[in-house]
């Protein structure tokens, strides 16, 4: 809609009255319209760069990305938690880690990387941008024999290269690591078959780490791999247009824990799978070499068919298309809810599974209205004996217990999204396996599917993309020392430890506003806590730690800008927290130690717990470590018990 009221505000109408009087009515319809944050915009650093050098972006700072970003060889882009970055519409944003170039894309579970529509909440869609490009030296195969290639997408001599010489299969492109892509996936040229992918991977190598990341509303797929032996986990693909797991050109590399998710009514032109897996395109002589082998565990793969009579569109088609002389593997994962499970196609795949060298074992599939069919060669003694033989196969989706795989219209609004787990007495709970030498590496878990008893999804994950306010990262310094903690000796912590703080109303009831946590520096005592929600005001600090008692800021409140840097010492004086609810140490005013039991008071219930871990000689990260050096002793319990005696208590407004 701003794109349309911009675009008319332009209109030369006759009459300067009336030209003014419009004027001043879309002026306010834009200004009512839109949210206003204090995030600070940059359009210049991403715009059409070519990255040499070292390049490092402020997490406080929203980027727009126009035109096309190259990171070349020998250049590195760090990209810090919770970053947010939006694609430019018009110019189709995209960013491309060519050969020898790093990402450094490191998010965390509170703090993901977000690259996303530049389009206001309830007006993005799929397609508003172009995508994220991973270009390594693994090798690949072509249709023609060549060892490299351009990647797709760009239009013949326009792409970047991927492959060639020299071959390195360990390469690394970096770490791309809790990030999430929002409406990416567009036709770069207008010319039928130049889409780019959500995350495009070409020949990247095994030392590249890629696991959580999140693609959503993709214009194309959602996750391609052109050959390459780059492993990956804990992947989502939501709403995607076309194939959830496209693999293509040799990718051999490992995938576990993957789940997609298809809307009924969002399908590709050129027909929409789960898997579309293929050697190369040139069909049928397409065995050149390292072959398209990829392992895939603990995948769920939920399709369009919630039952068999719902109403789907037409160009929906298979949980897993094998196709063109690919040896790919799946194992102990649930495809569900397609109009046909699995498709054998051709007469090397289907060889290629009776002989054993393409394996489906131990997974479910249910829901799919045909379970299994081939064409171009034949599968022993058929598809669906075949599937029966090595997996479990259910009628509905109900069977296979889910919490809830199809309730997606609307798109979740919850930060903790459930919908995928399965419940108690699940079959999806057991059966996995992972014997199998091609099983080699995994992560042993006993159950099939993405999800066990575990959400890995929760918190950095968003299914309703469209309508969420995006995030305004801001850092808050927050310098606090635990009591116990502080050497005597060195004036150092004995270890750096995680604490969350939490920004309150500074008026009763003194609500959370937002949460954070952060490591407090070993030498600095300080931590940068990122707040990604808190508008602009005052707030108290309440300030939590695992065997402290409970601290809050002095009376009052401190200031908090949005999009800026906060700055608070708890350790210049006593009278820096509630009620001067601290102690002094060094010279420094600390956070009471001895809370063992997080009950808001410290006596003998902390004492007994403290004692007890003693007696059992506790090591390792725990509460009744009162001072953090990794061993429960009488130091603990001497700390505890003096500050016991003091009667001690959280002090809150």
């Amino acid at each position: 809609m701003y794109r349309f009221l911009k675009n008319l505000l332009t209109i030369k109408l006759r009459g300067e009255k009336m030209q003014s009087v419009l004027k001043i009515i879309l002026i306010a319809i834009l200004f009512l319209s839109v949210k206003t944050t204090s995030a600070v915009t940059d359009s210049v650093t991403l715009n059409s760069a070519n990255i040499t050098g070292l390049v490092t972006l402020n997490r406080t700072t929203t980027y727009l990305m126009k035109g096309y970003n190259n990171v070349l060889s020998g250049g590195k882009l760090v990209i810090p938690e919770g970053t947010v970055i939006k694609g430019d519409f018009e110019t189709k944003g995209t960013l491309i880690i060519q050969r020898g170039g790093i990402i450094y894309a490191n998010g965390t579970k509170d703090n993901p990387i977000i690259f996303t529509s530049e389009r206001p909440a309830g007006l993005r869609a799929t397609g508003d941008w172009g995508g994220i490009i991973i270009l390594g030296r693994s090798a690949i195969n072509t249709s023609t024999g060549l060892d490299s290639a351009e990647i797709e997408g760009f239009g013949p001599g326009l792409g970047p290269i991927y492959g060639g010489q020299p071959v390195i299969n360990d390469d690394s492109s970096g770490v791309f690591r809790y990030v999430r892509l929002e409406f990416p996936g567009v036709n770069l040229t207008g010319i039928s078959g130049n889409e780019i992918n959500g995350l495009t991977m070409g020949g990247v190598g095994s030392r590249t780490v890629i696991e959580y990341v999140m693609v959503s509303y993709c214009g194309d797929d959602a996750f391609e791999w052109f050959g390459g032996n780059v492993n990956c986990k804990y992947l989502i693909a939501y709403k995607t247009l076309d194939d959830d797991w496209d693999c293509d050109n040799g990718y051999r590399g490992r995938v576990q824990f993957g789940l997609s998710v298809r809307d009924k009514d969002i399908a590709d032109i050129s027909s929409s799978n789960g898997f579309e897996i293929d050697n190369n395109n040139n069909s049928p002589s397409n065995t050149n070499g390292p072959r398209t082998r990829p392992i895939f565990s603990n995948m769920t793969v939920v399709g369009p068919f919630e039952t068999t009579s719902t109403t789907v569109n037409p160009l929906f088609q298979r949980g897993g298309h094998l196709r063109r002389n690919m040896q790919a593997c799946i194992y102990n994962s649930l495809i569900m809810g397609w109009r046909t499970g699995i498709r054998f196609d051709g007469s090397g795949v289907c060889n290629d599974a009776n002989d054993g060298t393409v394996q489906l074992r131990d997974n479910i599939f249910s829901g799919n209205l045909t379970l299994a069919d081939q064409t171009g060669g034949t599968v022993i003694p058929d598809p669906v004996s075949y599937i029966n033989t090595w997996n479990t196969s259910y009628t509905n989706n109900t069977d296979v217990q889910l919490t809830s795989p199809f309730n997606i219209y609307p798109d979740p609004a919850s930060s903790s999204v459930n919908h995928w787990m399965p419940v108690g007495g699940s079959p999806a709970l057991s059966g996995a396996g992972f014997a199998n030498p091609n099983l080699a590496g995994f992560e042993t878990v006993s159950f099939r599917g993405a999800f066990g008893t575990n959400n890995w999804s929760l918190v950095w994950s968003q299914f309703n993309p469209i309508n969420y306010n995006l995030p305004v990262p801001s850092d808050f310094n927050v310098t606090v020392i635990p009591e116990a903690f502080l050497n005597i000796s060195t004036g150092q912590l004995n270890s750096a430890d995680t604490i969350r703080v939490k920004l309150r109303q500074n008026f009763a009831p003194f609500n959370v506003v937002d949460s954070a946590k952060a490591v407090i520096n070993q030498v600095t005592f300080t931590g940068t806590f990122i707040f990604n929600n808190a508008p602009s005001g005052t707030y108290y600090l309440q300030v939590i730690h695992r065997n402290s008692l409970e601290t809050w800021s002095k009376s009052g409140g401190e200031s908090f800008t949005q999009g800026g840097v906060n700055n608070f010492n708890f350790t210049t004086a006593g009278s820096q927290a509630f009620g001067s609810n601290q102690v002094l140490r060094l010279g420094k005013h600390c956070m009471w130690s001895g809370d063992v039991d997080q009950d808001g008071i410290i006596d003998i219930n902390d004492a007994s717990i403290t004692d007890n871990d003693i007696f059992n000689f506790t090591t390792g990260y725990v509460r009744s470590d009162v001072n953090g050096d990794d061993i429960v002793d009488l130091a603990d319990v001497s700390t505890v018990d003096n500050n016991s005696s003091f009667f001690l208590a959280v002090i809150r407004p």
